[in-house]
């Protein structure tokens, strides 16, 4: 009987201790984790807890001369719902809690989202944590649902970049993809101006996977990019575009450019192209028209290079305002080959003036064919010709200058009058820019600087190379006075009021073949205003016109830009008659 009653308490004692083993090893490992443990467990916790998210640092905008903008970035917000936390939403309403539906709230976002109730419905009757309902909203509509304050309802903030003036100077802002990495143009080449250097965040985030605002720390703070100040006027460069792509349309030309330059400090004002790009959305542009043909893009100049021989003859004193020369239509070479003129005429007796007056190949030859190659070669070095600009614009085409070793003897006749050689519009324009400044070349500037914080961080360094005495550039001058006085397409760019001087250019364009010339031509204008002082050059050309056999279709959106630029920059008309010289003799 007593041996029976004692196993029950047997075992009750063992169960015991075993309970109380058990509860000694569960406290202790409470007071290890709650004590001992506790700062490591809470570590571990937060990390999981823990989110770092990059701060998008701000791209700098494109600014024009007077400060327009022409790149700038701002933000979009793509609304999305979380459909695994979608219910109802309590708001308090003049005191009053009450309860919305999701159908309700459904209703609210769609009015704001202008989408239909049902997509809405839809998106957030899904499945998972992730829905997208609408992308890139702008701020107004991301303020009004951030008001609704649906606590499923989150948004990302995307940065965009906007060109408000779209294809204004585009081919020189180039654009961006998508994610905001520079592809083309100024936005690539001053990108490090243009960037910024994003930061970063941590912030704690809940049970739910949602961000808990009072957690969040900044450990880098972004640093915003710089501003982009540019020498154009964006409102000179609107008005050329749209001469540019009328004369294209009217023209049925392949493109054509325009360049404005003060010549006394070397600034782009204009540097217009048509086609052009919209950075906005530069795929509705085909790719060979979404570069700067200005820069890139090169050709044989044709007759406007008679004014830069016309220079280097005076400047070598190999001629002067009375040289006499008779020009035939056509000169026969020792070798051969011919040279001639455009137009057939009898022997006419020039001087330097006449020649350009009426663009003489006979003539310029005559003049200048005698000054030593390497001489003339130096000069277009000078000039500009031969080597990309100061600018260094991405691509930028040298042009074609081979040096005067290697010219033959026919190569060594045909660069007096533009052929032999290829330039860019670019160069071109400050050959014409030297000649217009008292014989200095100054570097072309495009950038004006960068501004980071408020700090001038960059500023081009701009140098000079006088090319011609004073004296020689100021009778060149004169000489292309008498091209638009008394030259017969020519005559078509004078404005009443100012002395305009230039010179035409026709050039034939080598067939794709490489068989030789074909009929298509490369024709242009390049001229300065006022003659007396020059103040800037605008420089025109079209290429590949249908049925253009000479300059005629420069002429019109030269006077039309040139007549702009000078109502713009209000100078005022001549007052003193243009220089007597002679353009023929007896």
């Amino acid at each position: 009987m007593g041996s029976h009653d004692a196993q029950p308490k047997n075992r009750l004692r063992v169960i015991a201790l075993i309970l109380s083993a058990i509860v000694g090893v569960v406290g202790f490992r409470l007071v290890e984790f709650q004590v001992v443990q506790a700062d490591d467990i809470n570590e571990i916790s937060y990390a999981k807890r823990e989110v770092q998210r990059t701060l998008e640092s701000q791209r700098g905008s494109i600014l024009d001369a007077n400060g327009e903008v022409l790149a700038r970035t701002i933000y979009r917000y793509d609304i999305n719902v979380a459909p695994d936390m979608v219910g109802p939403v309590f708001r308090d309403v003049e005191g009053v809690r009450i309860e919305l539906s999701v159908g309700e709230i459904a209703s609210e976002l769609a009015l704001i989202l202008d989408m239909d109730v049902s997509e809405v419905f839809q998106a957030v009757s899904g499945e998972g944590n992730y829905a997208n309902l609408k992308k890139r909203v702008n701020a107004a509509v991301y303020q009004q649902i951030e008001s609704l304050n649906i606590p499923w309802i989150f948004v990302d903030e995307i940065s965009y970049r906007l060109y408000p003036s779209g294809a204004v100077a585009g081919n020189l802002i180039g654009f961006v993809d998508i994610d905001g990495y520079p592809l083309a143009g100024l936005e690539r080449q001053y990108n490090t101006c243009l960037a910024g250097v994003d930061g970063q965040e941590t912030f704690e985030r809940s049970v739910q996977g949602m961000k808990i605002p009072s957690s969040a720390q900044t450990i880098k703070p972004p640093v915003q990019g710089g501003d982009l100040q540019l020498t154009i006027d964006s409102d000179l460069q609107y008005f050329a575009q749209q001469v540019l792509a009328d004369s294209v349309q009217s023209q049925n030309a392949e493109y054509a450019v325009a360049l404005v330059v003060e010549a006394e400090t070397g600034r782009l004002l204009v540097a217009a192209e048509a086609p052009t790009v919209d950075p906005n959305d530069p795929s509705l542009t085909p790719a060979e028209h979404r570069q700067s043909k200005i820069f890139q893009n090169s050709y044989e100049p044709g007759s406007t290079m008679k004014s830069i021989t016309t220079a280097i003859a005076l400047d070598t004193q190999h001629a002067n305002a009375y040289t006499q020369i008779i020009a035939e239509d056509t000169m026969r070479l020792p070798w051969g080959d011919t040279i001639d003129d455009s137009f057939n005429h009898d022997p006419r007796k020039l001087t330097p003036a006449g020649i350009l007056k009426i663009s003489s190949n006979v003539g310029i030859t005559k003049l200048a064919g005698e000054i030593d190659r390497e001489t003339r070669y130096d000069y277009l070095l000078d000039f500009g010709f031969g080597s990309p600009t100061a600018i260094n614009f991405e691509g930028e085409s040298p042009g074609l200058l081979r040096e005067a070793s290697q010219w033959d003897g026919m190569t060594n006749l045909t660069t007096l009058f533009g052929q032999g050689l290829a330039v860019t519009p670019i160069q071109m324009a400050y050959s014409y820019q030297a000649i217009a400044n008292d014989g200095v070349r100054l570097d072309p500037i495009l950038v004006e600087s960068c501004i980071r914080d408020g700090e001038e961080v960059m500023k081009p360094n701009q140098g000079s190379t006088r090319v011609l005495a004073e004296s020689t550039a100021r009778l060149t001058v004169d000489m292309m006075e008498k091209v638009v006085e008394e030259g017969g397409v020519a005559s078509r760019v004078a404005i009443p009021g100012y002395r305009i001087a230039g010179k035409t250019g026709t050039a034939q364009i080598q067939a794709e073949d490489g068989s030789g010339y074909g009929d298509r031509f490369a024709i242009s204008f390049f001229g300065m205003a006022p003659a007396g002082d020059p103040k800037y050059v605008v420089a025109v050309m079209l290429y590949k016109p249908e049925g253009a056999i000479n300059s005629a279709g420069a002429t019109a959106p030269f006077k039309s830009i040139m007549s702009q630029v000078l109502r713009h920059y209000r100078v005022p008309p001549s007052t003193t008659p243009s220089a007597n010289i002679p353009t023929e003799w007896e």
